[in-house]
């Protein structure tokens, strides 16, 4: 059963961003860090991934951690959750007391609780977790803003991507097409997209009369680690922006495929068969010095793709 979060109102404009904070893959390298992403929705901050060094690259981009909320974690390789326990134990020292909410696959909880068991250390606040089933799509999170699914990715290891979904937003009112009188109430009911009856039982105001269609809902799906994958097309058909790894170049297409990893094409091939509006690509393996031809590959196929780049942040 998904996560239940108490409702509160919504914005008008939805803050909805996503900072790339390490787009590299596992061999360390100079100018990629380890995985690790951040979505803020409203209020919010959730973290993508979580590999080493994650807490600094928040602290140097003036993000605060004790703003952390969720944190989804891919699967159990290194380079994607090595820097979980040191930032749980720095809001810890922090004196953080909300409760923090972590999904992510099984095992992640037991090798937390022997960290923590062999350095004497305890939490001041609670966590909760929530193993995902790695084999099929479930419905994790539902959020008074967005909802989150898994995606089942394959990997060399259980690995689960993560679809951020923005629920429909209320139409929007057409306030001058109403007379001047017209009562909250009235109003309201109008907002929540409901015709308005006088006391005869008649239509007085039509709901698609005076209302528009409020703002496109947006979304963001998370795919790392990966080979290709035909199968996760319908599953993120028309997602506003996807993250798709691509570790290698086609040219080490076979390479790709024996250790379960994308090429730059092959991402770019999902994200145009699944029509979505922007593909961002990263995971670079550090054998590769320069990275353009990645962005030059996959717009061969998919004009609309970018490169991840750690430090920016880009609108969903």
């Amino acid at each position: 059963m998904p996560n239940q979060v108490s409702d509160h109102s919504r914005p008008a404009h939805l803050p909805f961003t996503l900072t790339v904070l390490g787009a590299g893959s596992a061999t360390p390298s100079l100018r990629f860090h380890p995985t690790a992403q951040l979505l803020t929705v409203g209020n919010d901050h959730i973290l993508i991934d979580c590999g080493e060094g994650t807490q600094l690259r928040l602290l140097e981009h003036r993000i605060r951690p004790g703003r952390l909320r969720y944190i989804f974690i891919s699967h159990l390789h290194g380079d994607h959750y090595f820097g979980l326990a040191p930032l749980l134990s720095t809001l810890n020292l922090s004196g953080r007391t909300e409760d923090l909410y972590l999904f992510g696959p099984r095992g992640l909880d037991d090798v937390l609780t022997t960290i923590f068991r062999v350095s004497d250390s305890r939490l001041g606040y609670k966590l909760h977790f929530q193993a995902v089933e790695p084999d099929q799509p479930a419905l994790l999170l539902d959020h008074p803003l967005v909802t989150v699914e898994s995606i089942p990715l394959q990997h060399r290891i259980s690995c689960t991507g993560y679809i951020f979904r923005e629920k429909p937003h209320k139409p929007h009112l057409l306030r001058e097409k109403l007379p001047a009188d017209v009562s909250i109430e009235v109003l309201k009911r109008l907002k929540e997209g409901q015709d308005v009856l006088d006391e005869s039982g008649q239509l007085r105001y039509a709901a698609a009369e005076y209302t528009a269609p409020g703002p496109e809902p947006r979304s963001y799906a998370f795919c790392s680690d990966t080979r290709y994958v035909e199968e996760l097309v319908p599953q993120l058909q028309g997602v506003s922006l996807l993250y798709h790894e691509a570790t290698f170049l086609e040219d080490n297409a076979l390479r790709a495929a024996e250790v379960y990893h994308s090429t730059a094409r092959q991402a770019a091939t999902i994200a145009a068969k699944a029509d979505v509006g922007r593909l961002l690509i990263g995971h670079f393996s550090s054998r590769y010095k320069q990275y353009e031809p990645f962005l030059d590959e996959a717009r061969t196929v998919f004009p609309e793709t970018y490169l991840a780049i750690e430090g920016e942040t880009l609108a969903v």
